[in-house]
């Protein structure tokens, strides 16, 4: 059996958000006992993705999850905006596209660095970006 609880729900609608997107994630991984490298990998995808939702979304929210299941735990973040929609995924998804100047590793990068990810997208109805992180030390 499954369940998902919401730790956390962050407003996205300005830099100073993003950071509490990755404090937010942070506290939850810790407390879940992932290590440092498994932290690090989170709150870069986190800050990479809550950028996103900011700059091309408008802004919007980030939510913190736990999942349990069969004795395991997943941290998971959701990102929602109500923004534009992303038009060619396969293009947003390619390393090195940008389509405000970045360096364009915000939704490819987030998806290398996670366990698990989904897009769901479409042009004029906003994006949802979910990310999940399982912890490798053992305790999580």
């Amino acid at each position: 059996m499954t369940s998902l609880s919401t730790v956390h729900k962050v407003p996205i609608r300005e830099e100073v958000d993003i950071v509490h997107v990755r404090q937010a994630a942070r506290e939850v991984a810790v407390s879940l006992g992932f290590s440092l490298v498994e932290q690090t990998k989170l709150v870069t995808a986190a800050s990479e993705l809550a950028r996103n939702t900011l700059r091309h979304g408008g802004g919007g929210t980030a939510e913190v999850e736990l999942e349990r299941a069969a004795g395991a735990t997943a941290l998971r973040l959701v990102f929602r905006d109500n923004g534009p929609g992303i038009a060619d995924v396969e293009q947003a998804l390619t390393d090195g596209y940008s389509s405000a100047g970045g360096l364009g590793l915000g939704l490819s990068g987030a998806r290398r660095l996670a366990d698990e990810f989904a897009l769901d997208t479409a042009p004029g109805e906003g994006t949802t970006v979910t990310v999940a992180f399982r912890s490798r030390s053992g305790t999580g």
